[in-house]
Formats: C-alpha cells, structure tokens, sequence
C-alpha cells in the first residue's frame, strides 16, 4: 500500500497556520483506515490473508471525515478523504500520466508479458485462422524477410488459376519492397519485429527503403552516417537506394566518412582541418576527382587511393598462435550454428561478416560471457560447451555504452584528472588566501560549486503538460562553478593564468599548453589526445559523448599497462571515424598488443580488416543464410575464399 491510494477532497487546513508533513500524515491516515477496513497494519504483506489482501487490492472506495491532531504541537485539523484500492490507484495514475516522470512513478506497479490471447502476434482469432501454402498470417509475419521472399514466390502457383494474376501482382509489389530491405543488409529480421528493439541503424534504412517505396520527388533527405552497422556488400545495396532517390528527383545529403559511398557522391563539402576548436571552416569541396586531387583536403587521399591503409604489419602466418591460444566451443543459438573457434593469444583479431550473420551472438553472447565466468570461477552460459583460455586473468569490454548518467560525470572526472586540479588549484596562494581547499572545487560538495544549479551546469524547468526542459545554469552559465571560483587562478610558464571553471572549458588540446607543468595531469591528457579525443572539453558530461567517444574514453585507463593476462573486445569501434581516426585506432590496438594484450574487434571497416593478425569471417548471409564460420585465417585466407562476401571487397 502507498499513501497514493488516499485521494483527499480538499485542503488540509490546520489551527494557527500550524502545517504538518503531507506524506507523514497521508501515511499516518492509511493505516488507521486500513486497520477500519479489517486488513492489520502491523505484520508484513506477505503474511496477510486472502481477504486482506483483496481488500488492499480490490476493495470498494470508503469515503470517510477525519480530525487529525498534531502530536508534535497539538494542533487539530479537519480532513475529507477518500480510499481507493491499489487497482484504481495506479490505473487512475497511469491515465493522467502526462509526461515521462509521471510514468516512472507509475512504472514500478507495472510489468509487461506477452498478451495470453493471441500470444504476441497482434493477430485476433479470426486474423490467424487462414491458411495459405499451409501457414497463417502469424506464421508468415514471424518469418524473416528472406524466408518470407522465398514463400511468397510460391503463392501463385499454389492458387486456382483465375487467382494467379492478381497474386503475381502482389508477389512483384512485395518483392520490390522486400528486395530493398534485402539489399540494405535486413534480410534477417522478421515481419513482427518490435520497431522499438531495432538500431538506430536499422530504423534508418527502414526509413529508407520506405521513402523509395513512397517515390517521393523534390524531397531533401538528410542521411546521418548511413553507412553504421554495414558491411562493405550492404552499402553497395545504400548506394542502389540512394541512386533510386536522386533518380526520382529528390536530393540526398549524407553525413558519412565511409569512401565507399563518398566515392558515389556528385559533390563534396569537407570541413575541418582538425576536430572541435581546430576545425569548423570549410577545407575542400567539389566532385570526388576534385577533392581527391585538393592537397587540402584530408580525405583525398583516401578517395584518389594514394593513401596508405597498412598501418601495421601482421603476424606470419606460421608464428600466428606462438603467444598461445583461447578456444572455445558453443551449442547452436539464436540463427548461429554450434562453433568450434581458435582465437590467437597476443594478436589482433577482427570478426567480420554482414549484418545479421553471428558476429554478436558468437562473441558478445558466448566468448565474453564465458571468458568473464571462467575468470571469476562461474557457471558458464549453457550454450557454451567449453572454453580454454590459459593465462587469461581479466575480459574488458570496450563498447558504445554511455558512460554513466550522472550529470555530474565528466571528461576531467572520468579521466581522473579533475582530482588532481582540485589539489593543485588549492594549493595556489588566492586558493589560501581564501582558506579553499581541494574539497572546495568539488562538484558534488564543494563551496565553489554553483549554488543555482548545485554544481550540474543545468537546471530543470518542471513545465506544465510538457516534458520537463532543460537550460543551461542562468548563473554559472554551465561552468558548475560560482563567481568567487574564477579568482582563484593557476599561473604557468605561459604567462597567463587561468582559473579552474576557465581550464574546465577548454578542450583538451588547448589544456595541454596550460597543464605542461602538471606531470600526473598532461601524461592522462596526452593519452586522450593520443585516442582521438583532443576536441573534447574536459568539463564535458559523458552521458552525453557519443559511442565512439565513450569506447575511447573508457580505453584510455588501460593505457600503458601491462596487459598479458587480458583480452580486450571492442564492438565496432570504428563507427563515426574519419579513416584518420581510424588509423589512429590501430595505433592504440598495436599499443595494446604490444603490452602483451589479446585484442579482438568486431568491425566491418575495410581499413581494420586489412590491418588484422587473424580474421574469423561469418556469413554467408544474414539470420538463417549465416551464423557459421565462412573462412577464418589471414587477409590471403579470406580473399583467397570464393564464399566470403567479405574477401569481395578484399
């Protein structure tokens, strides 16, 4: 029982201006009904009868009057109320839920199941009684798309004759939509998927195929980085629907690094020439030959394919499993089959193959999970049948989680740097003068912090039938800090000295040149800025960095490390990365290896494919076309494969 199941009909109004505790007295004033009504208030739920609790949870609305004295002062004050059960409570909450806070509130009373009528297909009784080639309309929407492709082309042949023309006109209107789908690389997922279980990378092809479904013209479509998620064969299958767009008279701007389809493009706009403070002009623009030719540009390289992509120099073939091997063995799951693999110790290893095809299930689903219960002396999923990883201590996962949701998490705090500033500000003389010490210029409780936004840079406007709206702190302008923070400063060999709030603000690039003389702080700086992260601010929330941002962040404390008894496992590292980035990337993969790290990347990067010691290739297809080891071995082995789509593009 909650005090939410009183209801009271008007104001409480107490003697003397006197105000008491609504939730005390709301709480104090159920229990005395409940105890009227016949349910005890003084044993655990678990042990009430039957009765009681159908009283709790069904029993009829009790309107009742009531004096209620102040035990603390004894002033006196009358009350109408009315008891509903906890049935009424919640329902009668959840249909004036407005916004996404009221529906947390009512979330704890809820759970969801699979409906037990029509048993998750949506489908009445009447809907899934036909039968066509043997199946009901359940049946064919929990098919994936290219078993379904495959049964509709029987459809017509499996009707009278005066049927089969109207058939064959809806077996061609499906399968122009289906083959879309297909080509994008979603063979594998099934009619009644949940639109809220997919990617953002699946919605977006959706979207797409739907659009040429549409044949819309003098449309603008804006396409953010299509090209997340997909194999090299899937973006062949984008670049069909993109050239469908066009061709129906609509224009197509795409966000993208991804030369594959920067080499279709018509025209080019790069920016740069560096990320955040260092870039924002624009440094190229014009037809691929053009910009390939643009010594400017940083991507032309890439494009015209006088760019270098062997970053590193794999292992030999013979001395590839020298440093020792991990094995592990699975049952079937999902649409992958059993599999018997052999990982190399001390090497980097990338799982590749279209999407759909097994890559996640086999390891994130099997190796990870295995690993982490082999490490910690657990029981082991039971699809997986063993595992054999000498030597192996610790399983890191680096993936494209948000790191947190604390507000209050950021660049300098996750990177342990923000500890030590606060010393080093403490112990400058305004610092002193101003009796502050490194507890001071904390977040959470220093007396530095902003006292508007209690140290979030932010406030929280509660707005009426609206979702709550956040603006950035009117008084600290989203420094987290008060005023009397920006007077104390740190003066170094630069000559001009910066307060905290002020270093908080700048990217890590620019805080390098302030923190040179900081040995703890510029070694941990130069390691972000060694990843990629540079552009970063350090007074940057993480909850808000992107995937690829948060991977590198999370990596930057294993650096420098010795790593022997590790296996890191990266899944898709390389999504938003300019193929410098990326080539950065290998250098923090070599890194590892170096320290004696096992390092296995789940990717369909071109560039990382190349780069690997070891390649283990899913596939063929997507969902049931694959779950299987295709090819595993060097670059040669995969390319030298006729079945892998992957050594295609080799």
């Amino acid at each position: 029982m909650d005090e939410s199941t009183l209801v009271p009909d008007e104001s409480l109004t107490i003697d003397e201006g006197a105000v008491l505790p609504w939730q005390t007295l709301m709480w104090s004033l159920m229990k005395d009904i409940a105890r009227e009504l016949g349910v005890r208030t003084d044993v655990p739920f678990s042990r009430l009868t039957k009765k009681e609790r159908d009283i709790v949870f069904y029993g009829p609305p009790v309107k009742h009057h009531m004096i209620y004295q102040n035990r603390t002062n004894g002033a006196a004050g009358e009350m109408d109320f009315t008891y509903f059960n906890a049935k009424y409570t919640v329902e009668n909450a959840l249909s004036k839920v407005k916004d996404e806070k009221g529906m947390k509130r009512v979330a704890r009373f809820l759970k969801e199941e699979v409906c037990p009528v029509c048993g998750g297909t949506r489908l009445s009784e009447a809907a899934r009684r036909p039968k066509l080639r043997g199946i009901s309309l359940d049946e064919a929407c929990a098919m994936t798309l290219t078993e379904l492709v495959e049964w509709v082309d029987g459809v017509p042949v499996s009707l009278p004759e005066e049927m089969r023309p109207m058939a064959e006109s809806i077996r061609d209107s499906f399968r122009g939509v289906a083959g879309r789908l297909m080509d994008l690389g979603l063979g594998y997922l099934s009619l009644d998927r949940a639109a809220s279980t997919l990617s953002t990378g699946e919605r977006q092809r959706m979207q797409l195929a739907r659009a040429v479904r549409n044949r819309t013209t003098g449309v603008l479509y804006v396409l953010d980085e299509p090209s997340i998620g997909l194999h090299p064969s899937n973006i062949v299958g984008l670049n069909g629907v993109i050239d469908d767009l066009v061709s129906d008279g609509n224009s197509v701007l795409l966000v993208d690094h991804d030369t594959q389809i920067l080499g279709k493009s018509d025209w080019i706009i790069e920016m740069g020439p560096g990320a955040g403070a260092s870039g924002g002009n624009v440094i190229a623009q014009g037809t691929v030959a053009e910009v390939g030719r643009n010594p400017s540009s940083k991507i032309g390289p890439f494009l015209s394919g006088k760019a270098v992509t062997r970053y590193r120099q794999p292992a030999e073939k013979p001395v590839m499993f020298s440093r020792g091997h991990i094995r592990f063995s699975t049952s079937g799951i999902h649409t992958v089959r059993p599999l018997d693999i052999d990982i190399p110790k001390g090497r980097l290893t990338v799982v590749t193959g279209v999407s759909g095809s097994g890559k996640t299930t086999m390891i994130l689903e099997s190796l990870v999970p295995a690993l982490q219960s082999v490490t910690a002396g657990a029981k082991m999923p039971p699809h997986v049948l063993s595992v054999d990883a000498p030597g192996i201590r610790h399983v890191k996962l680096i993936d494209a989680t948000p790191i947190g949701i604390n507000i209050r998490s950021t660049v300098a705090t996750y990177a342990n740097v923000h500890d030590e500033l606060r010393k080093i500000f403490a112990r400058t003389p305004d610092a002193r003068s101003g009796h502050w010490f490194a507890a001071d210029f904390s977040y959470n409780t220093g007396k530095l912090r902003c006292p508007t936004c209690d140290g979030t840079g932010s406030i929280s406007l509660d707005v009426q039938f609206l979702p709550d709206v956040e603006l950035t702190c009117p008084d600290c302008r989203g420094s987290r800090y008060c005023r009397e923070a920006y007077s104390v400063r740190y003066g170094n060999v630069t000559g001009h000295p910066v307060s905290l709030p002020e270093l908080m603000a700048m990217d890590i690039d620019s805080a390098l040149e302030v923190c040179s003389e900081m040995k703890t702080v510029s070694q941990r700086l130069m390691t972000l800025q060694k990843l990629g992260l540079g552009y970063l601010t350090l007074g940057e929330a993480t909850p808000g960095l992107s995937g690829g941002e948060a991977q590198r962040l999370k990596l930057a404390s294993e650096m420098g490390k010795s790593q022997s008894d590790s296996v890191f496992v990266f899944d898709e590292p390389t999504i938003g990365l300019h193929p410098l980035d990326v080539e950065s990337l290998l250098g923090v993969f070599q890194t590892l290896i170096d320290n004696g790290a096992t390092v296995v990347v789940i990717e369909h990067d071109l560039d990382v494919i190349r780069n690997a010691d070891y390649i283990v290739d899913m596939g063929p297809g997507g969902g049931l076309e694959g779950g299987r080891v295709v090819a595993c071995g060097t670059v040669e082995d995969i390319r030298n494969t006729p079945e892998s789509r992957t050594g295609t593009f080799l």
